[in-house]
């Protein structure tokens, strides 16, 4: 049998792309020689997001003249078809377009060539594109998709009985196919085999090898053997394509899935929603109720966020769902939250699911001794300022940086998390789509986020960086005082950071006041170069400061002004007598 080699070996693209590894054996067993056939195409990263990946096989009928013929044509000539439609056309429209082709061609061969006559086929293909896998099945090949531990056969058999095929590529008017199309998502395994592999094997026995995951090639390579091993007759041919990577969900797809979803009730902890446990609240807000669950179906444990149910406020809500969902399946990066995405046949109300990261927030770090030191701090502060600039590369603006926001893990890990209020430049939606109104929290938003000048940029997000890192070096306290009000501060010089932290330098504090700072103008102009500054600041080496008497010993400064008094009292009353 001569199948056309594919390499096991992964095929990366950018982030965001399909990413896929492949795997193919094929064996003729006892049989004289071999009639399966199987071929991937992986396209060119150019290509990729308009044609997607194609993986098909094809097992040719017994019996027949060129079933071996048949198996290949079909394969290629599929391909081939495939990606000379029309790039507007759906995967459904266009594969019945190559498959109507490519079966005029076999029958028409099959009359003409003695050779070939009756030449049939069976054939089953997998095409990935987006976010989807699409399968295309005619006759007794299949393909399974094995998701989470499960494993799901996508295909049905076409069978008069079981030995004699109902359709199939060549037999006159069998060429109608059978159609369907699941979700992908990152670790899916997909398998498409010829009955030499599913015809000896059981469900159970293919689902334990695939479940090794071991590398694409090596388990078809084992699936083979098991079939040939447990005495198949026939030849025996297993193709592999896991999926590593799939492309971000768009809004379009997003506004499909949850944007229809409705709002229920807020649930209690020990409840369960969609075979999720609901194990303890994590905050409980206006807006939205935080759960840690526990993903009932793989024990991960998992945060829910669900929306405040009242009705009022049902389209602002959904519209920030939506949109915290949109972003957070584009994060890309060591300290930003990420975001698994559900399966969207499981869920039945809106909520949105988000990975769990142990440990605390700084919030909460900032209420317990000691206070945050020099070392500790200025680690914190740069993955914080890079997790900043890294949101900032994806094109998304975050404008709620603030101590309950960033979570610090155990393993030394700074994440910044909460994109419910999350802007994408260019994306433009009204402001009524934000459900708090003006975005953000008071003491931590920018001037020019209260005057409507800015909707939130860079600048404003070093703003409510500077706030975040004066708040965790000072133990609490802020620049301009605290903001319970959405306007603007009322303070208009900030207090010095040494005031509160005489034992931190000089030049921490100037870095930190200046993205703090309440003109524009004066700030750090993007994350990044707040990073530059922290990482060269004198070389972290603590600076001496000539300082006043009273903020070195304000107690020292104000017995010696009752001195001075006194002394001038006592003159006083000697000039009199």
């Amino acid at each position: 049998m001569r199948v056309t080699p594919v390499d096991g070996s992964a095929v990366r693209y950018d982030p965001g792309r399909l990413d896929v590894r492949i795997g193919l054996a094929s064996e003729r067993g006892p049989r004289p020689d071999n009639q399966d056939f199987a071929l991937a195409y992986l396209g060119t990263r150019e290509s990729r997001a308009s044609e997607g990946i194609i993986a098909a096989i094809a097992d040719g009928v017994s019996g027949t003249s060129g079933g071996r013929v048949a198996a290949e044509l079909a394969v290629r000539g599929f391909i081939d078809g495939f990606l000379a439609q029309k790039p507007t056309l759906s995967v459904p429209q266009a594969a019945t377009a190559a498959l109507t082709a490519i079966a005029d061609w076999i029958e028409s061969q099959g009359r003409a060539d003695g050779a070939l006559a009756q030449m049939a086929t069976t054939f089953t293909a997998l095409v990935l594109r987006g976010r989807r896998a699409y399968g295309i099945h005619i006759g007794d090949s299949r393909l399974y998709r094995l998701s989470h531990g499960q494993l799901t056969q996508m295909t049905t058999d076409h069978h008069l009985n079981p030995r004699v095929l109902s359709r199939a590529i060549g037999i006159e008017g069998g060429s109608r196919a059978d159609y369907c199309d699941e979700p992908a998502a990152p670790g899916d395994r997909f398998l498409l085999t010829s009955d030499g592999v599913h015809g000896v094997l059981s469900a159970g026995r293919i689902a334990q090898i695939l479940r090794l995951r071991e590398a694409p090639d090596e388990t078809a390579q084992s699936l083979v053997a098991a079939a040939l091993a447990a005495g198949g007759r026939d030849n025996a041919s297993a193709l592999i394509v896991d999926v590593l990577e799939v492309p971000a969900a768009n809004r379009a797809d997003l506004a499909a899935g949850i944007g229809t979803l409705p709002i229920g009730p807020l649930p209690g902890e020990g409840e369960t929603v969609d075979q999720y446990r609901l194990d303890a609240i994590l905050s409980d807000g206006p807006m939205s109720r935080l759960f840690r669950a526990t993903d009932r179906t793989n024990g991960r444990t998992v945060v829910l966020k669900f929306p405040d149910p009242d009705l009022s406020r049902a389209p602002l809500m959904r519209a920030a769902f939506l949109r915290e969902a949109w972003i957070t399946t584009r994060l890309r990066g060591p300290w930003l939250g990420q975001a698994p995405e559900p399966d969207p046949a499981r869920q039945t109300q809106l909520y949105s699911v988000m990975a769990y990261h142990p440990g605390e927030t700084l919030e909460h770090r900032l209420s317990r001794k000691p206070r945050i030191g020099l070392e500790e701090g200025l680690a914190i502060a740069l993955s914080l300022a890079k997790a900043t600039a890294s949101l900032h590369r994806s094109g998304i603006i975050h404008r709620d940086i603030k101590p309950s926001n960033v979570m610090l893990q155990p393993d030394g890990i700074v994440r910044l998390i909460d994109f419910g209020l999350a802007r994408v430049p260019g994306i433009e939606e009204d402001e009524a789509n934000d459900p708090a109104g003006v975005p953000g929290s008071p003491s931590y938003m920018a001037p020019e986020l209260f005057s409507g000048l800015s909707r939130g940029d860079a600048e404003t997000d070093v703003y409510g960086l500077g706030v975040t890192l004066y708040r965790m070096f000072s133990g609490g306290a802020f620049p301009y005082g605290e903001n319970k009000s959405f306007s603007p501060p009322r303070q208009s010089q900030p207090t010095p950071l040494i005031r509160h932290r005489p034992d931190l330098p000089a030049w921490l504090d100037a870095t930190i006041l200046r993205a703090a700072s309440l003109s524009r103008d004066d700030r750090f102009p993007d994350p990044i170069d707040l990073v530059l500054a922290l990482e060269t600041g004198e070389s972290f080496r603590p600076v001496r400061v000539q300082r006043s008497l009273y903020d070195r010993n304000p107690l020292l400064f104000w017995k010696g002004v009752s001195a001075v008094l006194a002394l001038i009292v006592l003159l006083l009353l000697v000039v009199r007598l």
